[in-house]
């Protein structure tokens, strides 16, 4: 069984039958999302919505860059018209149909080198806030796709893109498809929250409750120096990890595939692949397309 994490009835939820869960579009409410948000203390410094823009991520960037912005900075757009997943691959949708947004983190406590957990504890922070609030059961593609389930299908509604921002910050941007219908959909594969039967497309709930869960597992990881395993982080996300325990093939640079079995994540973040001739190699870039059994 594909690991995933599950929906709890304990949690902030967006009940059926509220005004917003036939689809219809409300704007996203700043003034709220800001009271709800930024706190004496906490992570979360600013928070800014803009109606359209190329992408959250690049903004954030050059703000970073000019001295604009200082950690807990979060960006977040009704619509993104260049919005980029990994390899550079294009992510758009309709207006207010989902989340796009990005902060800007400054761990200077934690080692460079471990870093690149950044993306993954984004991912494990998104995917159980969304399991809890949209009622819809979510698991992690390595390195970072956000898979559903839609009609027996296990298809992708979100992504996460991580940037460095000069020596000492990096930006992490999250795309989530909210309330997409099937002939809005970019390509057949993709899907969102609500093909998958959430409960509610409010997305004022779904990015408070983002937003909280990554302020949560950013500050235990940064208490623990980035250490993945002291923190949680790794054991998490190993257990929400689709990938794990499946047969895949890794499209490196250079041309280069390796093929087998993704067997776990190690200390660095990265898929350790077991080949047919017994070799285990770690993979840290790279697309992985997951194998059909035959």
């Amino acid at each position: 069984m594909t690991p995933r994490y599950a929906a709890d009835d304990g949690s902030e939820s967006t009940p059926r039958g509220s005004r917003w869960s036939d689809l219809d579009r409300p704007p996203l409410n700043v003034r709220a999302l800001r009271r709800g948000l930024i706190r004496p203390g906490g992570l979360w410094s600013e928070l800014d919505l803009v109606q359209r823009t190329g992408s959250t991520n690049s903004d954030l960037v050059a703000r970073a860059a000019a001295g604009k912005a200082a950690e807990g900075a979060v960006l977040v757009a009704e619509e993104q018209t260049s919005g980029r997943g990994r390899l550079n691959r294009p992510w758009t949708a309709p207006p207010r149909s989902g989340l796009f947004f990005s902060v800007l983190l400054r761990p200077h406590e934690v080692p460079v080198a471990r870093w690149g957990w950044l993306p993954l504890l984004t991912g494990v922070a998104v995917a159980t806030s969304l399991s809890r609030t949209a009622g819809v059961d979510t698991a992690l593609k390595w390195p970072n796709d956000l898979l559903v389930t839609v009609g027996g299908e296990e298809r992708k509604a979100g992504g996460i893109l991580a940037e460095r921002a000069g020596d000492d910050a990096m930006v992490v941007g999250v795309g989530v498809n909210v309330s997409l219908r099937q002939d809005e959909l970019p390509v057949p594969q993709a899907g969102s929250l609500a093909l998958a039967g959430a409960v509610g497309t409010d997305r004022d709930p779904l990015l408070r409750a983002m937003l909280r869960s990554l302020e949560d597992w950013y500050v235990r990881w940064r208490a623990a120096g980035g250490d993945p395993a002291a923190s949680g982080l790794q054991e998490t996300y190993a257990a929400g990890c689709a990938t794990l325990g499946r047969q895949v093939r890794a499209e490196l640079p250079g041309d280069r595939s390796v093929v087998g079995e993704a067997v776990a994540v190690d200390g660095d973040g990265r898929l350790v692949i077991a080949t047919r001739e017994g070799v285990r190699e770690p993979v840290g870039a790279g697309d992985i397309v997951h194998v059909r059994p035959a």
